[in-house]
């Protein structure tokens, strides 16, 4: 974890320590780089294809397809990579039993809801291999808003419309005023003088990123405010920017994410090759991202922030994520069934879809073996927690 940290602001330190140290899924959505070691050490296949390879129950949710419609796709690409599949199905289904067992359900449950997930991906996997490339192309996962707890957000990501969210972000004083990015304590700190310039300064080469048709809408935007940004746990350390951009009137607010991609997980530790167009961090995850989603976000893109390799995009709307330790026990399967889907349809857009299924048959072999790994690595990320929890107690780590 030290060696993970290599690099990041130190004052930022405490904050990524003490949410790790909550609870076993909090150090499990921090511990990437741990448990990429731990899977490397496992027998694969062999078979390789793009993996977001920070895969857990929190990193899937509601985006907007081109149409305005949403959908449920994975979210989060720092860790990015090509690498087995099956460290990724592992480590999404050691989540959810690490997470189920935060509710309090029972090891029956939990057992049968990853053995959902497992089965969700292999038959959708199976599915996926009779579709026409550009049928592939363009599968993607909703429910309908009185589909359960998935669709109620969903159908909550669709009412939340872009200048409400925002609003949220930003403060107006004196009429007439330009909206600007308000401190939010332990969240959103507005930044100014230098370190302002250099982050709008950054935004230049990133239009060099987009599409020329994308490059066009982005010129319709003027970039003015600038705010320092802590959120999640993994991430928390590197350099995260918000910038506010004024369009057509004050009903056509933009804003953007400049973040810092930090060494991916698997490629730090020499786990798996480099690809040759991947050397610039920014790149890797914007293209994973790109490969993985269905609609990926139009702004997506990448710079270079004083020597430190960032991406760019447009900053979503996270409350429409799902938080399954919220979640009643009995949607926990109708969850995991979600994921499977969601995972099978963006490894099949990556890799070929036969050689999965043809590995995984029609039995529920995979089934009941990934459900215990998933235990197994549940119980190794509760160890490593109270490994990390007792170096906090006794000052070796410092928490906020």
């Amino acid at each position: 974890m030290r060696a993970n940290e290599q690099g990041r602001i130190d004052d930022l330190l405490g904050v990524r320590h003490s949410r790790m140290a909550e609870s076993p899924f909090g150090f499990l959505r921090g511990g990437a780089w741990i448990m990429a070691a731990d899977l490397a050490t496992l027998p694969t296949t062999g078979y390789v294809l793009q993996i977001c390879g920070d895969a857990h129950v929190r990193n899937l949710g509601a985006v907007a397809a081109s149409d305005g419609t949403a959908v449920f796709d994975v979210n989060d690409f720092d860790e990015t990579c090509r690498a087995p599949w099956e460290w990724e199905l592992s480590r999404l289904a050691i989540s959810l039993v690490v997470a189920a067992r935060a509710i309090g359900v029972s090891d029956a449950l939990c057992r049968s809801a990853t053995m959902t997930l497992i089965r969700t991906y292999r038959k959708t996997m199976r599915a996926l291999v009779e579709l026409p490339a550009f049928a592939l192309a363009d599968y993607y996962v909703r429910r309908s808003p009185n589909q359960g707890e998935v669709g109620r957000v969903i159908a909550r990501a669709q009412r939340m419309t872009h200048v409400d969210f925002v609003t949220k972000y930003t403060t107006t004083k004196g009429t007439g005023a330009r909206p600007h990015l308000r401190e939010i304590p332990g969240k959103l700190r507005p930044c100014h003088g230098d370190e302002a310039a250099t982050v709008l300064a950054s935004l230049t080469s990133y239009r060099d990123s987009l599409g020329p048709a994308r490059q066009q809408t982005f010129e319709c935007y003027l970039p003015y405010d600038v705010a320092f940004k802590i959120a999640g746990t993994g991430s928390i350390g590197c350099r995260n920017y918000v910038v506010l951009c004024a369009g057509n009137g004050p009903d056509d607010p933009l804003l953007l994410q400049v973040k810092e991609a930090l060494p991916c997980a698997y490629l730090a530790q020499n786990l798996v090759p480099r690809e040759p167009l991947s050397t610039h961090e920014g790149v890797r995850v914007a293209n994973g991202g790109r490969r993985m989603q269905t609609w990926s976000d139009p702004f997506l893109g990448w710079t270079t922030l004083d020597g430190a390799p960032c991406y760019v995009r447009a900053l979503a709307d996270h409350e429409a994520s799902m938080d399954p330790t919220g979640l009643h026990p009995r949607a926990l399967e109708e969850y995991a069934e979600v994921c499977g889907e969601v995972f099978a349809k963006a490894h099949a857009r990556t890799g070929d879809p036969a050689i999965i299924a043809g590995y995984a048959g029609t039995s529920d072999k995979l089934d009941r073996a990934f459900a215990t790994r998933a235990f197994l690595g549940a119980t190794q990320t509760e160890r490593d927690w109270e490994i990390l929890a007792r170096a906090v107690s006794r000052g070796e780590l410092i928490a906020a």
